[in-house]
């Protein structure tokens, strides 16, 4: 296996398993507690990080010692690395990364790093398939986290037909709704972005596979 492979490689490194598939959420509680330091980055096992990318975002934690959470811009491909299919932005100020916090996710989670003790602070992840992160970092806003988003791409993420299957449905229109209600109700919006919100989302989640990859493509990668 891959995996036992690299244990033979690198003896540091540390690899938890777990019994069950219980979601990104509580994987990632439970690895959380395997972390040795303060700085904790992350990435999927099928994305690629740019050479420079701890480099640059351990600077800038040294650079800006307020900030709790650092993201960056990443680049998304289906099959070559080289051939980027788009640039995935993200403000960058924590006034910025705020304001567009109420209406969509303001950092690309595969290239994050934060401080362990500001994500625990607000009790770590929470199961919420695919808006754990989200989830986070609304309550490490409400929390008093800083945030900041580099701007540049220091991550090449792999992207497929499948991921915008997985952002469609009923049963995740019917998630997503209560993951904005339950925003709504920590006052983190008001009531008119609440209806934004869900009424903008409603067609995007109940069109067909192809129409949805073709909208997050054209608009709401933008």
């Amino acid at each position: 296996m891959v995996v036992e492979e690299y244990i033979r490689k690198y003896p540091a490194l540390k690899v938890v398993p777990l019994p069950e598939n219980a979601g990104l959420g509580r994987a990632l509680n439970e690895g959380l507690k395997h972390c040795s330091h303060e700085l904790v980055a992350r990435m999927d096992t099928d994305d690629i990080s740019v050479p420079k990318r701890f480099e640059r975002q351990i600077a800038l934690f040294s650079e800006k010692p307020d900030v709790d959470v650092c993201s960056a811009w990443i680049e998304e491909f289906a099959d070559n690395p080289l051939l980027c299919v788009f640039q995935k932005k993200v403000p960058e100020t924590h006034w910025e990364i705020m304001l567009y916090a109420r209406k969509r996710c303001p950092v690309n989670h595969p290239v994050v790093m934060y401080r362990k003790s500001a994500l625990l602070s607000v009790g770590g992840y929470r199961h919420f398939p695919l808006l754990e992160d989200y989830y986070l970092w609304i309550r490490m806003l409400i929390n008093g986290s800083k945030f900041y988003n580099i701007q540049e791409s220091l991550l090449y993420f792999r992207t497929s037909p499948e991921m915008y299957r997985r952002r469609g449905g009923w049963a995740y229109l019917k998630n997503e709704i209560r993951f904005w209600t339950i925003v709504y109700q920590g006052k983190f919006i008001s009531l008119i972005r609440l209806l934004i919100n869900i009424i903008i989302r409603v067609p995007t989640r109940l069109c067909p596979n192809k129409l949805r990859a073709i909208l997050y493509m054209s608009i709401l990668r933008k």
